[in-house]
């Protein structure tokens, strides 16, 4: 493990064991911890350890259930029923379907996440003022944590439109929702206040931490959906948040030769690409603070045959120490994006018949008739084997239970699998080491482009076409494009951002979430946002229920 990632375990105040996670379905509840200004850290040395809790909060559920909100509700990726197991109360099914209810676990557990890390950094902020001496070290602490809970803002006003805004820790009167404009200008106004403190040091001082760079990719993002959140653009604005990271040399795309090795269990602050990345750590699992702050992308996505197996029933490929559950995949509409034969991008993806690693033997698995097709071979317990075949489509062949494929190896092998986030030999758990980035610099050129093409002004003598083909040189061998349309850009960042938490954002912004994919037929634009979580209402009366709930 690096120096940097030991730092980020935030282990370092172990006493500082935070008891908010138990009220955080709204925003204006107790948060407490055991932080007093009495044994607070006093100096700049110690304010890593100090800020632990709201970064703990942050990586809570930004790996599992802040993904699956954002990603089973589009078309990137699905999660049926496999015999009843992962129907999960039906949750997966609604995201798919687009009938989320204010009772959805992920609507209601995400909501609680993300009021959690506002509710840590309310206290920290209001600890550290206080007792923190006064001085550049001081204001850059407490640049720092805001530009954390404005990331957290932001991820509830895209989630939730309107909720309300609250910054004063101690202040537990009920607040009702600031309209979405609002939230908009609170969080612009908090980044561009934070950012002439922030740190422009780039690698291991600052990774896993919010520094300047961190906050001009916040306002990119800002601005590039602020037609959508507020009814005005600001792809000039857009455009100028990314030229401060592209100008200041910082940070380099990722080459093609080690694209894939990007997202790897080894990656950190070495990664040029990241500018604000979330450190996952197996030897530090934080259940005890209320939430996972696990990466566990293997046991959705690597199939059960490909992991630890009973003797003679498959191969352990990644060795893992467990068996996957294997219940996630895509979609042949959305895998049909990866169709350049030259592009590095496709290596992440597991598809059609398996093979060892030697690329030649067949990866064989054993088990019965009725354990391979129990439709068709219902009753039939003769041994059976075969070689590992990932199909492309889902088909709910279990028609005795809602959204289910079966429970049988034709069952569990339907579906491509994304392993962007390769699977963890080094773990002793299914938890894994990989890093996850919230905001890459492919990212950066990729909005700028985009910002360009949907009106702004092209600068530094950069053009949307140049920016995607910057990109795509180190992405694919295929020539570079000689025209650029907005429906290139969003194809190019379907290939280029699976399964970093982008996707529904995108597809709002392109007027595509409104689609028809898989089962999903619903086109009611009130999806757009999920509702506020009935436990959210409960706790805060002044709370309204969103449109169309």
């Amino acid at each position: 493990m690096n120096v940097n990632k030991k730092l980020l375990r935030y282990t370092t105040i172990p006493a500082f064991i935070m008891t908010f996670l138990l009220s955080c379905h709204k925003l204006n509840v107790p948060i407490t911890t055991e932080l007093t200004p009495d044994v607070y850290p006093q100096d700049s040395a110690s304010f890593i350890s100090a800020s632990g809790p709201v970064y703990v909060a942050l990586r809570g559920n930004y790996a599992v259930e802040y993904f699956f909100m954002q990603t089973l509700s589009t078309d990137e990726a699905i999660m049926p029923a496999r015999g009843g197991n992962w129907y999960d109360g039906g949750q997966n099914m609604e995201m798919h379907y687009h009938t989320y209810t204010p009772a959805n676990g992920y609507v209601t557990g995400n909501w609680g996440w993300m009021s959690a890390i506002i509710g840590a950094a309310n206290q920290t902020i209001s600890i550290l003022s206080k007792t923190m001496p006064a001085g550049a070290s001081k204001n850059t602490s407490l640049a720092e944590i805001k530009m954390v809970r404005a990331l957290a803002y932001f991820f509830m006003m895209d989630n939730y439109g309107g909720v309300p805004i609250d910054t004063v820790y101690g202040d537990f009167t009920p607040r009702a929702k600031a309209d979405r404009a609002t939230v908009f200008n609170f969080i612009e106004s908090e980044v561009n206040a934070a950012l002439p403190y922030l740190s422009p040091v780039v690698g291991k001082a600052t990774y896993g931490r919010a520094n300047i760079y961190t906050a001009y990719a916040l306002l990119a993002k800002l601005y590039l959906n602020a037609e959508y959140y507020t009814g005005t653009k600001r792809y000039d604005d857009c455009i100028a948040a990314c030229d401060k990271i592209i100008n200041a040399n910082a940070y380099s795309l990722q080459p093609r030769s080690t694209y894939l090795r990007m997202f790897y269990p080894d990656n950190g602050p070495q990664i040029g690409e990241f500018i604000f990345a979330i450190p996952y750590d197996p030897n530090f699992d934080n259940g005890n603070w209320g939430f996972r702050g696990v990466n566990i992308h293997s046991r959705y996505d690597v199939p059960r045959s490909m992991g630890q197996v009973a003797a003679g029933a498959g191969y352990n490929y990644f060795n893992i120490p467990f068996t996957p559950g294997a219940p996630e995949s895509t979609i042949p509409s959305f895998y049909a994006y990866f169709y350049d034969p030259g592009d590095i991008r496709n290596g992440q993806w597991l598809h059609d018949l398996q093979y060892l690693p030697d690329g030649v033997t067949k990866l064989q698995i054993s088990t019965t008739y009725a354990g391979y097709d129990a439709i068709t071979y219902a009753g039939n317990n003769n041994p059976y084997t075969y070689q590992l075949n990932l199909t492309p489509d889902v088909i709910l062949r279990n028609t005795n239970l809602p959204f289910d494929c079966g429970n049988d190896e034709v069952a569990w092998n339907m579906g491509y699998r994304d392993i962007k986030f390769y699977p963890d030999a080094t773990s002793s758990s299914r938890n894994q080491n990989n890093d996850i980035p919230v905001f890459r610099y492919a990212d950066i050129l990729m909005m700028k482009a985009e910002a360009i093409l949907r009106g702004g002004a092209a600068t530094g003598g950069a053009t949307a076409l140049s920016l995607v083909n910057q990109l795509r040189a180190e992405r694919t061998t295929s020539p570079a494009w000689t025209n650029i349309t907005l429906d290139s850009v969003y194809n190019e960042r379907c290939r280029e951002f699976t399964q970093e938490n982008w996707h529904r954002n995108d597809m709002i912004r392109y007027g595509k979430y409104e689609g028809t994919w898989g089962f999903k037929t619903d086109a009611d634009v009130k999806r757009r946002i999920f509702p506020i979580p009935n436990t959210a209402l409960q706790l805060n009366p002044k709370l309204k229920q969103n449109d169309g709930y």
